[in-house]
């Protein structure tokens, strides 16, 4: 059978650990036997961004800009323990925050979905697709450790040299300061990612903020929010039979708990890195979820929503087996290669993409799976197979 062509190359970024074994059995054994794969490569595993002075990342975000479309393998951000493990010249910031600052967009997860794993929420009957803004929050703060007695201000000052200045506290020992900001211009982006997804997936968008306790930043978001929707899509919204609805983060987090599901949960920045992980968690793992970050101006970057899998890499290099669910990492190609055909007017590499979704959903649904899954199984699994022997038995389903 003849491989399928690609015109325009996808950017790729490798990873770590784990995650970067099996991001390159995903290729050679799901992929590259049945497309002529074409990527523009970008190394963004630990040690290379540390030659690089993190310069890959960047190059990495700029050709996504570029290219439109790019997928991206799990990697490490790394803490005082890592920086001494890898000998790093210094504790870089997070590659994903990198690139959804420099591509001002939007981080939609939803997840996937299979008859025998049941959703930890036993009202959960339909996806949950949670929507994060990728600029501001803690990902990009000022810390100050206080050393003591002293007083802690906010302070602005204007282009014209006027000042706004602000207590913060007045300490009385030692403790912490940290400032974070963000701009209209990313929450409209923000908003308008979000209000045109829903309309994609034809899903209600709840939106929830703090603005009863943080009555300037959150309540910007909140009236940002309705500016937009009320200018640009509550029309839209009617003639699709969706509604777009805002309460408190401690409201919803109630209503999602006991909801069935089914809607786009548009969450701040750290709001969304949190309730991410809890809602694939529910679903039935961090592996069982899919990733993409939309930019305004239309990029895509498909990534896997997990981490590195550091205990199964140590394994690994102890020549050990590992059952390490590559699901994730299988969708982001999968959502990336899509795209590309989509963008590209190439029928039947979208068409593959499907048929390797499929294959892989058919594998886990037979009752061949990996361990995380197998825990969580009803019924339980017929076979329970490490990480390589499961992406075989998927490449034994793609039609």
């Amino acid at each position: 059978m003849s491989r399928i062509p690609m015109k325009t190359p996808l950017v790729e970024m490798d990873g770590d650990e784990m995650t970067r074994i099996l991001w390159a059995w995903v290729k050679t054994k799901l992929i590259e036997p049945h497309v002529e794969l074409k990527t523009e490569y970008y190394d963004l595993g630990l040690e290379h961004r540390d030659r690089t002075d993190d310069k890959v990342t960047h190059e990495a975000a700029e050709a996504t800009r570029r290219l439109g479309v790019a997928v991206k393998c799990a990697t490490i951000t790394p803490n005082e323990d890592r920086m001494s493990e890898y000998k790093l010249k210094k504790q870089w910031k997070s590659p994903n925050a990198t690139i959804r600052a420099a591509l001002d967009g939007t981080v939609f997860r939803k997840p996937i979905l299979v008859p025998n794993i049941k959703p930890g929420v036993v009202s959960w009957k339909k996806p949950i697709i949670v929507g994060r803004h990728a600029y501001g929050d803690v990902y990009k703060n000022a810390e100050i450790a206080v050393p003591g007695r002293g007083k802690g201000e906010l302070v602005f000052t204007g282009e014209d040299g006027t000042e706004k200045r602000v207590v913060i506290h007045e300490f009385c020992g030692p403790g912490i300061l940290q400032g974070i900001h963000n701009t209209e211009a990313s929450i409209r982006s923000f908003a308008r990612s979000c209000f045109t997804y829903a309309l994609d997936e034809r899903v209600d968008v709840w939106f929830a903020t703090k603005d009863t306790i943080s009555k300037t930043y959150d309540a910007s978001f909140r009236r940002i929010f309705e500016e937009v929707f009320a200018q640009e899509f509550a029309a839209r919204f009617k003639a699709a039979g969706i509604e777009y609805f805002y309460t408190l983060i401690d409201d919803v987090v109630a209503r999602v708990v006991k909801g069935e599901g089914g809607m786009l949960w548009a969450c701040k920045n750290y709001d969304g890195d949190v309730m991410s992980d809890m809602v694939a968690s529910a679903f039935g793992s961090l592996a069982m979820m899919t990733s993409v970050l939309v930019s305004p101006d239309g990029c895509f970057e498909y990534e896997a929503a997990h981490g590195t899998v550091q205990k199964h890499y140590y394994k690994y290099l102890k020549g050990e087996k590992t059952s390490s669910n590559s699901m994730a990492l299988i969708f982001a190609w999968t959502g990336a290669l899509r795209k590309r055909g989509e963008l590209d007017g190439l029928a039947d590499l979208s068409a593959f993409a499907t048929r390797l979704e499929q294959a892989s959903l058919a594998t886990i649904a037979d009752g061949v799976m990996t361990g995380d899954l197998a825990r969580l199984a009803s019924p339980p699994p017929r076979q329970v197979v490490d990480s390589e022997a499961f992406l075989d038995a998927i490449a034994e389903r793609i039609g």
